[in-house]
């Protein structure tokens, strides 16, 4: 497929652009949507063609026989990521936000407390709180730019009540990949106080050229009696919409534990979802997101050396995601003026850093998995915005 195409999104319920008017004041006409994670990009083909065959079909029943679902998991998960899978460990859910507030409550007591490694997603922090548990931020570490761990710093902030760690692997909105050494201790972290390690990496297929995720499961085997691993199909095949996400648990003790959640809650797979994930991890699949991430690497350099442009502006260095985290520190402005120069001038809806927690307030997030002319559009806006500073 072409990347550079525009579509239309309007008017299709689709969150990133018929949400904005309302909540940004910006008319699509006007406005560039950069701020829910989502692509603006078809699925590849193959998923297509798994949807038309069950419309051909017309019968839209409950879903059974999930050996080619499995199946499927586990190819992609030992050809993309070197990481052997046993069927039986795989749980379904809708999407991984449910994943997050189903270990919460399987794995945790209301006045717990979840440690989260801050700026961090959004929506952690919000089901968490939802479910009478504690966020306790431990703020990241900047050097040069780049998202450090800071364990000596984090150990003062335990307060004894933490039960569990959620880590965002790469990291959501740093773009980090994380080094074999760095999960280690982020492991190591978990075992010294007791925690059980949720390993969210949604974003482990969307990493640039050059760059190699390593799962968590595979960088530290010692650590599978307390490791909860979450991976979906709809952030890397921009299916989010299909609401479908793996909570993968080796442990049985941990995997009984989580059933018992499930079981209790009624949750049973979208059969939309388990078709389109079945199709996506294939190797037309993998050849689309290949293309998809050269593609969008070259969108990450158009805009960083836009941004380079702009004094005062920075752009983090990203390894991984299609998320752009732009520090307006230098500009010396206040986040609210900043917002007002970014959202009513530029006329570019974007996610605010604070919602991210601790060490994101000077931060704005933008989507860059958009056709390269949008890219440069959002740069030429932002160029004008911020005219005064150059």
């Amino acid at each position: 497929m072409s990347f550079d195409t525009p579509i239309d999104r309007t008017g299709s319920h689709c969150a990133k652009w018929d949400m904005m008017p309302s909540l940004y004041g910006l008319p699509p006409g006007e406005g560039l949507a950069m701020w829910v994670a989502d692509m603006e990009f078809r699925p590849p083909q193959v998923v297509q063609t798994a949807l038309e065959k069950m419309l051909a079909h017309g019968i839209y029943g409950y879903f059974g026989d999930e050996s080619a679902y499995l199946a499927a998991i586990r190819w992609w998960m030992a050809n993309r990521h070197g990481w052997e899978v046993a069927p039986e460990w795989i749980f379904t859910t809708h999407g991984l936000v449910n994943g997050t507030a189903l270990c919460v409550h399987s794995f945790t007591r209301p006045g717990d407390a979840v440690v989260l490694m801050t700026p961090v997603y959004h929506a952690f922090a919000r089901v968490i709180k939802a479910a009478g548990r504690e966020v306790l931020e431990c703020p990241l570490a900047l050097e040069d730019g780049t998202a450090r761990l800071d364990l000596a710093a984090w150990e003062g902030l335990l307060t004894g009540r933490e039960k569990m760690l959620i880590l965002c692997s790469p990291h959501n909105p740093g773009g980090r990949v994380w080094t074999a050494e760095e999960l280690r201790q982020i492991a190591d972290f978990c075992v010294k106080h007791d925690l059980i390690l949720v390993s969210d990496e949604i974003h482990h297929d969307l990493v640039f050229p050059g760059q190699k995720h390593l799962v968590m499961a595979k960088a530290v085997p010692g650590i599978a009696d307390r490791l909860v691993m979450m991976t979906a199909s709809t952030k890397t095949f921009n299916i989010a919409g299909a609401h479908i996400g793996n909570v993968i648990i080796a442990d049985p003790a941990l995997r009984k534990t989580f059933a018992n959640t499930v079981n209790a809650l009624g949750i049973s797979p979208n059969s939309f979802g388990m078709h389109m994930a079945t199709a996506a991890y294939s190797p037309e699949g993998a050849a689309w997101v290949d293309d998809l991430m050269r593609y969008i690497d070259g969108n990450r350099r158009l805009f960083d050396e836009g941004i380079a442009g702009i004094p005062g502006l920075r752009s983090t260095p990203l390894q991984a995601t299609y998320l752009a985290w732009v520090d307006f520190s230098g500009t010396g402005m206040t986040p609210a003026e900043v917002i007002e120069r970014v959202e009513q001038q530029a006329k570019i809806a974007t996610n605010h850093g604070a919602a991210f927690g601790k060490g994101g307030e000077a931060y704005l997030r933008f989507n860059l998995a958009c056709p390269r002319a949008q890219v440069a559009e959002a740069v030429a806006r932002l160029q004008r915005a911020f005219a005064d500073l150059q």
